[in-house]
């Protein structure tokens, strides 16, 4: 996006300026821009996740010119609140997907495996966890530090044969991640493996 003259402009289009009418062309000439004053334009808007957007600002004394919207913050308890229905949800869908171990068992089917009930075990363990992590939060930097915390993920890189066969490693990368806890459970055993899984740490 560009500025000129009070004007947000966000795609390219003919200006009329002093008179003289420039082609939309002109917007990839950055020398031409800057003879006519036309400066690069982005907006600073905050995190709608936690703030609420207030009022707009510009600074036009750089050679890019910034829009900001100040932010106001969101009620923590209100914040808190969703998220623990946010880890409520997100248990209950992991232990729906189980259920039917108990009643096919209950039903004098196959006994529910060892490694899904532990699953289970785990999944209502956590739960608890997380929400006693979320209710002693006391500001929405808490609240904001909870929901985005940086983890490390190493992965093994993936190789392509020419014949087209894949394999995975010994060579391997890692990245940051930043990762909700209220939404972060133990994965069901049954779940896909991925090959090019290493490890994820919190930082």
């Amino acid at each position: 996006m560009w500025y000129f003259n009070g004007q947000i402009i966000k795609t390219p289009k003919a200006m009329v300026i002093s008179d003289v009418t420039h082609p939309k062309g002109i917007f990839r000439d950055s020398a031409t821009l800057t003879s006519l004053s036309i400066k690069s334009y982005r907006e600073v808007t905050p995190d709608s996740r936690y703030y609420h957007t207030g009022a707009y600002s510009v600074d036009t004394s750089g050679s890019e010119v910034v829009g900001t919207y100040a932010g106001t913050a969101k009620d923590v308890a209100t914040l808190k609140a969703t998220m623990l229905e946010k880890a409520r949800s997100t248990v209950a869908n992991k232990l729906a997907d189980i259920d039917w171990y108990w009643s096919r068992a209950a039903k004098g089917g196959t006994a529910v495996p060892s490694n899904i009930s532990t699953y289970a075990t785990t999944l209502y363990s956590e739960h608890e966890t997380i929400k006693t992590a979320i209710n002693v939060l006391s500001d929405l930097a808490g609240v904001i530090a909870y929901e985005n915390k940086p983890h490390t993920e190493t992965r093994k890189v993936k190789n392509t044969a020419e014949n087209g066969d894949v394999t995975y490693g010994p060579a391997t990368t890692t990245h940051t991640r930043n990762i909700d806890m209220c939404t972060h459970f133990t994965a069901n055993p049954t779940d896909e493996v991925d090959p090019a899984f290493v490890s994820l740490v919190a930082d």
